[in-house]
């Protein structure tokens, strides 16, 4: 094994840990700061307005889609849930905006790391 698909490896790894981390080992220090701070601008305002942060539950497909999203915002996912937040309130009128700000946050993250990834392998600069 090569030490670019080492590279690559990790800027993918440490891209899913946390967001914009990818880019920062790239040296595409402005990018990571803009990509960070968008992501978790989104995610702290899906909390701020009571959002729900699912957990893993088989039993609904949707709830499965959420958790996925959710968890693919990496530490911040993992360290609100572990500090008790993202318990959402239903009641809120702002619940589902809060949910989808979340679910958005997740997602754009895995945009982000992809496009880590292909600037890692060359593919884009």
């Amino acid at each position: 094994m090569n030490l670019s698909k080492i590279k690559t490896g990790v800027v993918v790894v440490a891209a899913l840990f946390f967001p914009g981390l990818g880019h920062l080992i790239l040296g595409k220090w402005i990018r990571a700061l803009l990509l960070s701070s968008s992501i978790l601008g989104l995610f702290c305002l899906g909390l701020a307005v009571d959002g729900k942060l699912h957990g893993m539950d088989a039993s609904e497909l949707i709830a499965m889609l959420y958790f996925f999203a959710d968890a693919s915002n990496g530490l911040p996912y993992l360290m609100a849930k572990n500090w008790g937040y993202g318990g959402g309130n239903p009641q809120n009128q702002s619940f589902e905006y809060g949910n989808t700000f979340l679910a958005v946050a997740g997602l754009l993250n895995l945009l982000v790391v992809l496009n880590a990834f292909d600037i890692s392998i060359g593919r884009k600069k």
